[in-house]
């Protein structure tokens, strides 16, 4: 009786060493399992882009193809990588649930390095210096020589944008619209007296040859700088400083602003 009793302990414990060993072997898998955000993206084969249209830096050619100064680099930088590009417009004031949710990779459409987005996501470094220029009618934007003569406007401006920002430090009144050319439709047609958009943009889009010839772009609000992000801890903002290094150096960033027209300072 004793040893059968002695035999079955035996078993027990048997059974419990090997569930335990299982376990670990388990838990030591599953570490093995777990990737960088560089090996997410080089096994899916592709770098998704978030963006919205915003010329000079993403837009669609005649073809319906994503081309721009931003563009261009993300296209650019994929190949480098070795992986395709896919290009994802989505909602600006979305963008880190767009980024963290993994909807998109990155955030790369002249975003400025506001104190929100470097804690909610991995930056790169500078690459562009910016501002953000007030739009309104060419016929009435004598009557506007300083920013105190503006606190009794309506501004259109982009939900969560550096515009946005801008508008709540001076605080003027503000229409939320989906978009930088959004804005600049609702001052075209009048629906607000004036936008708050980014300096580049308003370089491309406002003035003589235009679609809004009867716009122009006046006072200067701040001075910012534009970075790409990615997902915080991601190893991914490393390999791109490092490419950034690389075209400037070689000449291809200053080739492709003169391309696009981008008239602002490249970051040194």
């Amino acid at each position: 009786m004793k040893k059968r009793v002695l035999t079955l302990v035996l078993a027990v414990v048997l059974v419990f060493s090997l569930a335990a060993c299982g376990s670990k072997n388990e838990t030591k898998d599953d570490t093995k399992k777990e990737t960088t955000d560089f090996d997410y993206i080089k096994g899916k084969g592709k770098l998704v882009v978030g963006i919205t249209d915003f010329a000079p830096m993403d837009y669609k050619d005649s073809d319906g193809k994503w081309i721009g100064f931003d563009a261009d680099l993300a296209t650019a930088f994929a190949k480098d990588l070795g992986v395709d590009v896919e290009f994802m417009v989505i909602e600006w004031g979305n963008k880190i649930f767009e980024l963290d949710g993994k909807t998109v990779d990155c955030i790369w459409n002249g975003m400025t390095l506001t104190d929100e987005v470097t804690s909610a996501m991995s930056c790169s470094k500078a690459y562009l210096n910016n501002a953000q220029v007030v739009v309104m009618k060419k016929s009435e934007a004598g009557k506007y020589p300083d920013v105190q003569s503006l606190k009794d406007l309506t501004f259109a401006v982009e939900e969560g944008s550096s515009g946005a920002s801008a508008a709540a430090d001076n605080g003027f009144k503000t229409t939320n619209v989906d978009s930088q050319a959004a804005a600049l439709m609702e001052v075209a047609a009048g629906t607000s007296d004036a936008a708050i958009i980014d300096s580049l943009m308003a370089a491309a889009m406002i003035g003589e040859g235009t679609s809004y010839a009867e716009l122009t772009y006046t006072i200067g609000l701040n001075s910012e700088e534009y970075g790409v992000g990615f997902r915080k801890g991601s190893d991914m903002t490393e390999k791109l400083n490092a490419y950034f290094d690389k075209i400037k150096n070689d000449g291809t960033l200053a080739k492709l602003a003169e391309k696009y027209k981008v008239q602002a300072a490249l970051i040194k």
